[in-house]
């Protein structure tokens, strides 16, 4: 943290620009009308199966899994770990799920999943609640990829917001250009760069400390298996998660830009090599305490500053040279710029489709629903630009945690819908606003610290992720509001698909 890393921010500036290139180029890749809102925002709906491999793992492996899931595992050891089965479990779901959503959105020329919804229960309301769910779900996901790229900047002794500013400029620029198209190529180009940067770790590191028996035989046993009573926490932890993160708007639009329903299937049959990916990264925590980097003075400022968050970096300046630390760096910040790029597009999309249109200027022209979406797409940047400039990083943390409680509010209308139209759209917004206010709560009585709550019932304590607990409830409210509105004889509205267009 003492002196500027010239040469690895020498290497780190020449990779930026590159996949900056990149970004105002891919307007100009796959020609189309980029007036036109699913050609922006959905790239046309024609990524194949490599594109779309690329571009699901850039939107769903981000720079703050980078540094955070080995920062947990750092810090609080094999609870860090719950990531893994998580995704585990997530590609079979997406693999029975999403293929049905692909078509019916195809089918009807929906962009979102609150389009879904609007057309599946004839209920502008409803897929409000749903759209508003998924930005207020998304901002400050955005914000803490900006977290991940302040980290690597402080481990090059670049202080201060100006870069930071610059780079989502940046960002900002080729996104309102080329749309979903901009991260679609660079996330190649990330996802590369970061495989490289995590082998080269696994075997570089452990040469350094002196193997992995060294590595294992470091790390305190408290660190190294689950107790007893963090199991109920971990595996719904895992189960919550891996519902939720197919109902975030990036990861949806990153599902709907693919050119089939095969597509799809083929990428979740693919995809477990980035939890191979993932549990490498998890390990670099284990590597971190071995080599004992928050024990050296070298790094003492930048664990004073980003606590945990900065164990990635202080061990990649301390095995590696630095032209390679300032490559590794490289392949976090990209890590932040694509998922943030399609998480502002999703953003943007949810309002244009499901608030500017749908209440505003029902009969915009397919030019200014674009315009609108560009515009849109740069406030939620600089929405969460502003948000971690003026707001404690500790905030954006704790809105992320309540953002996965409140993506999973959605399940409901979005993957039950996709199955059944028995749920009422009255009892399902009635269900929606009980599963937001009771997750809300949960994680207030945690002070926003923490995202697993522990329900007293029969003498014990049964600790359970918030998600998880306010899905119950949103069901049970959501069933129970449905078996009476349809016993009153209350319309339910019409159903704007059929059965053949689930494919």
């Amino acid at each position: 943290m003492r002196g500027t890393h010239g040469v690895a921010l020498a290497v780190f500036a020449a990779l930026f620009a590159l996949v900056t290139a990149v970004g105002f180029v891919a307007a100009r890749w796959r020609r189309a009308d980029l007036d036109r809102l699913d050609e922006w925002g959905l790239g046309g709906r024609r990524f194949g199966t490599l594109i779309t491999w690329f571009l699901l793992g850039g939107d769903l492996y981000t720079a703050y899994t980078f540094v955070a899931v080995p920062a947990l595992v750092f810090g609080a050891g094999a609870l860090g770990f719950f990531a893994m089965p998580y995704t585990v479990i997530t590609y079979p779901f997406v693999f029975v799920v999403m293929p049905r959503l692909w078509s019916v959105s195809h089918k009807h020329g929906y962009i979102t999943g609150a389009d879904f919804v609007r057309g599946r229960f004839d209920s502008g309301v409803l897929a409000l609640a749903i759209a508003a769910t998924g930005i207020l779900a998304t901002m400050p996901y955005i914000a803490l990829q900006l977290v991940g790229m302040q980290v690597v900047l402080g481990a090059m002794g670049i202080e201060g917001d100006l870069p930071l500013v610059i780079a989502f400029l940046v960002l900002a620029a080729y996104t309102y250009q080329s749309g979903l198209r901009a991260p679609a190529l660079i996330a190649v180009v990330k996802d590369l760069i970061i495989y490289v940067t995590v082998l080269a770790a696994v075997v570089v590191v452990p040469m350094k400390v002196g193997g992995y028996g060294k590595i294992w035989s470091a790390v305190p046993p408290e660190k190294l298996i689950l107790p007893p009573s963090q199991w109920s926490a971990y595996s719904t932890l895992a189960l919550g998660s891996a519902l939720a993160l197919f109902l975030y708007p990036h990861s949806m639009t990153g599902v709907l830009s693919a050119s089939g329903r095969g597509v799809i299937r083929r990428n979740t049959a693919m995809l477990p090599a980035y939890s191979f990916l993932l549990g490498l990264i998890a390990l670099l925590g284990y590597m971190a305490l071995a080599a004992g980097v928050d024990r050296s003075p070298a790094h003492a400022a930048g664990f004073a500053r980003y606590g945990t968050n900065f164990a990635v970096p202080a061990l990649f300046l301390d095995a590696f040279p630095s032209w390679f630390a300032g490559f590794s760096f490289a392949a976090i910040a990209i890590g932040a710029l694509v998922p943030a790029a399609i998480m502002s597009i999703a953003a943007a999309n949810l309002f244009t489709r499901n608030v500017y249109r749908e209440f505003l200027r029902p009969s915009c022209s397919a030019k200014e629903e674009s315009t609108v979406a560009r515009i849109a797409s740069l406030v939620v940047k600089l929405g969460a630009l502003a948000f971690i400039v003026l707001v404690p990083q500790k905030y954006a943390i704790q809105l992320q945690l309540l953002g996965g409680v409140w993506i999973l509010q959605t399940f409901p209308a979005i993957v039950v819908g996709l199955y059944t139209r028995w749920l009422h759209r009255s009892g399902l917004l009635a269900g929606w606003a009980a599963g937001m206010a009771v997750g809300t709560w949960m994680a207030s009585t945690l002070g926003f610290k923490g995202s697993v709550y522990a329900v007293h019932a029969f003498g014990r304590a049964f600790p359970a992720y918030a998600a998880l607990w306010a899905l119950w409830v949103n069901l049970a409210v959501a069933a129970a509001a449905s078996l009476v509105l349809r016993a009153l004889g209350v319309p339910a509205g019409r159903d704007a698909t059929e059965a053949g267009d689930y494919g």
